[in-house]
């Protein structure tokens, strides 16, 4: 769990977990709006995936991005 503050941060440090979890041998990653993806062979695959998927939801005009 990551405890740490982050930038411009003010008051208690929220909860706060991994975006990564593994179910059997396959790895997902997910979103701070509940949105599982994957499966990925490796853990490392998932965070590539993740990668992708900010890259492409800051492509998004405002209006359409997750938040």
């Amino acid at each position: 769990m990551d405890t740490q503050r982050r930038t411009g941060e003010q008051g208690p440090v929220p909860f706060r977990s991994s975006r990564f979890f593994c179910v059997g041998s396959k790895w997902y990653f997910t979103t701070r709006e509940g949105f599982d993806s994957g499966p990925f062979a490796s853990r490392e695959r998932a965070e590539v995936g993740l990668k992708r998927f900010l890259h492409v939801v800051r492509l998004l005009p405002e209006e359409q991005q997750v938040h």
